[in-house]
Order: C-alpha cells, then structure tokens, then sequence
C-alpha cells in the first residue's frame, strides 16, 4: 500500500528519488499529458456549463483520480516513489524545505522569474515548459508576490468544521466545505496557494510546476480529514443534477470512474498522518 508522506519528513534518498522519477517522466512526455490535461479542464469548466475538475463538486474526485493517474506514472518508474504532500500551514515561507535546491528550487528571479536552481531550473536542461500559456519555455515563481500570506491552520480548521459537502447551485459560488477549500468562497485555501507560488502555478498549465503535486496531495488529505470528521455528510449532489458530476456519473475524461469509486481513499494509499477512521462514502 502506498504511504503519502508530509514533504518535510522526506530523507535526502526518497527526494532524488521522486525527483528522478518526475525528470524521467518529462524525458519521454508523458509529464506534458497530465498538463495538457488539467489545462483542458480548467478552461472548459464554467459556472454555468459543464464542470468537472474545478468550480463544481468533482473538484475534489476528479483531482483524487488525476493524482492517482500521475501516482501511477511515477511508480511506473521507480516502484519505491509516492506522492509527498506539503502541508503548507507549517511550511510557510520560501525558505521552508522543499524549496531548497536538492528538492524543487526556489522562487524565480526578480526580472522574469526564471527558478534558477534545482532540478526544474532551465539551465539544468531536463525541465523545458512545452505546455505554455506565453512564449516562455522556463519554470516560473514569484513566491509570496501575488499574494502574501498562505492560508493558516486556523483558517483550514474553519473549513474542515463546515458539515456540508457542497450546496446550490453547485459553483464557485455555494456555500459548503468543497467551494471553501476550493477557494472561491470564505478564507480562499487552494487558489490562493496557487497565487502564492505564482508563474505557472497560477494559471491552467499549473501541473508545470512539480509544487501543483505536493499541493493537491495535502488538499486530498484535507478532504480526508473532512470526511472523518463528518462520517454522516455525503457526497453531493446524488442525482439529477445538469452541469455537474452527481455521485455515481461518470467523469470525464476517464469515463469510467464516478465520485462514489474516489469517496475512499485507503483503497489506494494511506497518509503517514491518517486521518481517524470513519465510514467515508
């Protein structure tokens, strides 16, 4: 069973590792895929149309699934690898540990934001940004520009006490625990950390940059929790809902894959950090 692992309790071995891993897997291009992919869905999915990855309930599955997928790719490499999550309550600032150069680099430098060292740097020759949103072929940052602060445990306590899954009209504007961590409502958690890291991580080709991993691993943990806490509040909406994934439609673009197949994680892995068992569904 694969643990998931807080980054910052990670040894110098299992950061080459899962480094390597992610250079071999933009060698042959298959990193590029999981880009193309997630910048799709983040400009196909509207408030009022079709949604899937984001602005909707499948926020959370769909991305449980896309990690699952990428988890798969890596392991595919190096069998030993999982996905570490960053807690980034604890780790705070630009000199916490995982952006130091012997595991994602830091922030970009002040004229265009070019990450300058570690193994994504562009110099390094192994991480050119072929899925783009400009011209630039280089991984970008702006740590703590575009927005201060990242959000707290106190402001992550708030949302995982929300009882609701989600709530009408199922868009960036309900009101539930699944809009709240999303972002767009309330103390804004996983957008704003996107802003945060700035450069790609803010905009739709945000798997660009390897931090778009370890972020959405602790928001997965994050729901997890959620549903320990909550082990009476299901997954909505169930049924006969138009322009969203209910709990047992299929999501695109796997097609055979529902919400209900995604509500329990420990069918897949396990936190390091496990959130109380509860009766998840």
């Amino acid at each position: 069973m694969t643990v998931r692992k807080n980054q910052a309790a990670l040894t110098a071995e299992e950061k080459r590792a899962f480094t390597n891993a992610l250079l071999e897997l933009k060698r042959t291009g298959r990193y590029d895929h999981f880009v193309t992919t997630h910048n799709g869905f983040i400009m196909g999915d509207t408030d009022t149309g079709d949604r899937v990855g984001h602005r909707s309930p499948s926020f959370l599955p769909w991305h449980r699934r896309f990690l699952l997928e990428f988890e798969a790719a890596l392991q595919a490499v190096d069998k030993s690898v999982s996905l570490p999550y960053w807690d980034w309550t604890a780790d705070r600032t630009p000199r916490a540990s995982l952006w130091a150069a012997d595991f994602l680099g830091g922030t970009g430098r002040a004229r265009d934001g070019q990450v300058l060292d570690g193994p994504f740097a562009y110099a390094a020759g192994k991480w050119q940004v072929n899925v783009r949103v400009d011209g630039r072929a280089y991984l970008r940052r702006a740590l703590g520009e575009g927005v201060a602060q990242l959000p707290t445990k106190a402001e992550v306590d708030a949302v995982l006490a929300m009882p609701v899954y989600d709530a009408a009209p199922w868009n960036s504007s309900s009101n539930g625990f699944r809009n709240n961590l999303e972002g767009w409502r309330g103390a804004n958690l996983h957008n704003r950390v996107h802003v945060w890291v700035g450069g790609q991580m803010a905009t739709g080709v945000s798997p660009n940059d390897p931090v778009f991993w370890l972020h959405h691993a602790f928001i997965d943990k994050l729901w997890a929790e959620w549903q320990a806490r909550h082990p009476q509040s299901p997954y909505l909406p169930a049924a006969g809902t138009p322009n969203v994934v209910d709990l047992n439609d299929t999501m695109r673009p796997w097609n055979n894959v529902t919400p209900a197949d995604m509500l329990d994680h420990r069918k897949f892995y396990t936190f390091d950090a496990e959130p109380a068992a509860a009766s998840q569904r």
